[in-house]
């Protein structure tokens, strides 16, 4: 009986300073990546919260699509106005499957001259690179940037600390972005993030990403953090993890990412429709009686921590959802969660249940954010 021997694991070019600085290492998308270091998840988080944290997220897969037609061709695959987004400006974006389901989740951004950048999930680069070059490879180039890493800083000082550094990122504001120079190092910087603070993603040559991060770590106010705090922040933000909360099974309206398809491309829009699963999409927007599950967020009234994959109950004990994503939230110290139910129970103030070691625990359908956002738009 032979055993097939599980491929290596990959590393960031942040590897070496993450062991120095005492971090927890885990699996994930294929990499070895830190999950905490010794101050701890919960402190890790609040720090987040209270001042700037340096996420390394340098598994995420990175690409250039180039070309005129470029915009164009990418917008055939996601629900998306791409070809009207304004040079200097960042979109969020679903990849689609034929039957509606969301293949991935994605940052996109125009960066001009016929040239789109996008950052997808690192679970998914390879599929999505696939993906996209077999779709549209004739119409643009599109070039994967594994030389590249990227680096998170995220919390409400994040501005003034990379301001320090590189004055004119003072500029930015969310969802847009530009070419910097920060510490020696050459930097794509866009002032977006994952964690519901502002904050920046920043790609950077391999070669010169430790010298960005310890520059970065040498501002007071910036601390580490590791992948644990970066769950414990989108989640309190109300944002999906792609895989968890939502995957090829799910469409847009179920996961309650209907917003993320542009006006223009739905019913009676000037681009209506011409993305895979259209049909479906379409008709699930436009008449809601067909969805038959839909996302929602909990809060448990009880401190008591609900994870996925919990089951959700009716208060007559029916099976009526699961939950996606659950923890007891360090900002509030209540257990939250995401979770899909049944249409009839995702209304705002709906009674649920969940089972948590055999015990019934009460929540409550409540809207999102968990904790408000504070993303700099002015």
């Amino acid at each position: 009986m032979s055993v097939t021997a599980s491929p290596p694991l990959l590393t960031t070019p942040l590897h070496a300073l993450h062991l120095e600085l005492g971090a927890r290492m885990v699996p994930f998308a294929g990499y070895s990546m830190p999950v905490q270091y010794p101050t701890g998840l919960v402190a890790e988080h609040l720090h987040t919260r209270q001042s700037a944290s340096l996420f390394d997220v340098s598994h995420m897969g990175q690409l250039r699509l180039v070309g005129r037609g470029a915009a164009a061709a990418l917008e055939s695959l996601m629900p998306v106005d791409i070809i009207d987004l304004p040079v200097g400006k960042q979109r969020y974006g679903l990849l689609l499957h034929e039957t509606g389901g969301i293949l991935d989740d994605l940052m996109l951004f125009n960066k001009g001259l016929g040239e789109i950048f996008a950052i997808v999930n690192g679970a998914c680069k390879e599929a999505d690179f696939a993906h996209i070059e077999a779709q549209i490879g004739l119409q643009c180039q599109v070039i994967p940037q594994p030389n590249q890493a990227l680096l998170a800083l995220q919390g409400p000082l994040a501005g003034a600390v990379l301001a320090r550094l590189a004055p004119d990122t003072a500029a930015l504001v969310f969802m847009t972005g530009g070419d910097f120079h920060i510490a020696g190092c050459d930097c794509f910087v866009t002032r977006s993030g994952y964690t519901g603070e502002d904050g920046f993603e920043i790609s950077v040559p391999a070669a010169q990403a430790e010298t960005l991060a310890r520059a970065l770590l040498a501002q007071p106010q910036v601390r580490p953090a590791g992948l644990g705090a970066r769950n414990s922040l989108r989640l309190e933000a109300g944002l999906c993890l792609y895989g968890n909360d939502m995957d090829v099974t799910t469409t847009p309206p179920e996961a309650a990412l209907s917003w993320a398809i542009a006006k223009v491309r739905r019913s009676g829009g000037a681009r209506a429709g011409g993305f895979p699963g259209a049909d479906m999409v379409l008709a699930q927007i436009d008449n809601p009686a067909l969805l038959t599950r839909q996302r929602v967020a909990l809060r448990a009234s009880e401190r008591i921590p609900v994870r996925e994959p919990a089951t959700l109950e009716n208060i007559d004990g029916q099976h009526i959802g699961q939950v996606t994503s659950g923890l007891l939230s360090p900002s509030l110290n209540q257990p939250i969660a995401l979770g899909y139910v049944k249409p009839d129970y995702a209304a705002l103030g709906t009674e649920l249940f969940t089972l948590v070691r055999g015990k019934p625990v009460p929540m409550v359908v409540v809207p999102t954010p968990f904790v408000p956002t504070r993303y700099h738009r002015i």
